[in-house]
């Protein structure tokens, strides 16, 4: 319990009674000293203690020697360590990497497209693409979002094979890719049809299946072929609707 203010008073006045005591004594025994010995060094005066010298006593910490720390081991050699109960792991997994700036770019090109009412001037050359059945655009999505999807600067999020498929069979996973690409909002999507190389008299007849397929989907708004490099007339990049 917390001392109260008289307490605390009589206290200190208890001290500083204690310490005129004790300076009187001293006197008296200094003087007493030079009496008798007259040539004796006078004492060393004791260091007065302070009133906070009453409420915080401290030591200076020691660090143990090697000695003890022997001894200590010698004491609890016998002594058995407590058995540790069993603690639950609470290390989160870190969270997927976000595309930000990917994301950003592909919203800006498509606000870009859906502002822009008519072709741009570097556009001129995508109606021969368009009459060749090589690219399609969407009515209302302006050429300039199917220059930057024949540029490469969409980012390709999934792609699907169709080689070794028959017509169903190509039909039905395409469908299927489709509805996973709407389902994870994927943005750009390379179709792989192959040339008809290996079809009956050298004639593609995926080629032309697949881009018939795309053109019935709402959520495609343009689609061409990649560069030779990306799969020249045996592919075809598809752009999508974004979710949001």
């Amino acid at each position: 319990m917390a001392a109260s203010g008289k307490d605390l008073s009589e206290l200190a006045a208890l001290i500083k009674t204690e310490r005129k005591l004790s300076r009187h004594e001293r006197r008296a025994a200094a003087r007493a000293s030079e009496s008798t010995l007259a040539l004796a060094p006078a004492p060393v005066a004791e260091p007065e203690l302070r009133f906070a010298d009453y409420f915080r006593p401290w030591s200076t910490y020691i660090d143990p020697s090697d000695k003890d720390r022997e001894l200590f081991r010698t004491v609890v050699k016998d002594a058995t360590p407590l058995a540790r109960a069993p603690t639950a792991n609470v290390r989160r997994a870190p969270p997927q990497p976000n595309p930000v700036q990917r994301d950003a770019d592909e919203q800006a090109a498509l606000a870009a497209s859906q502002l822009a009412l008519y072709p741009s001037p570097m556009s001129w050359d995508i109606g021969a693409d368009i009459e060749d059945e090589q690219s399609y655009l969407r009515a209302g999505v302006s050429p300039d979002l199917l220059r930057k999807l024949r540029r490469g600067q969409w980012t390709i999020n999934a792609e699907i094979d169709l080689h070794n498929h028959t017509q169903d069979e190509a039909h039905e996973a395409l469908m299927e890719f489709m509805r996973n690409a709407r389902a994870a909002d994927w943005r750009c999507l390379r179709i792989i049809h192959g040339k008809g190389l290996s079809s009956h008299q050298k004639i593609p007849v995926l080629r032309s299946k697949v881009r018939r397929w795309l053109q019935l989907k709402d959520e495609v708004l343009a689609y061409c072929e990649p560069r030779p490099n990306g799969g020249g007339s045996g592919a075809v990049l598809v752009l999508l609707k974004g979710a949001r």
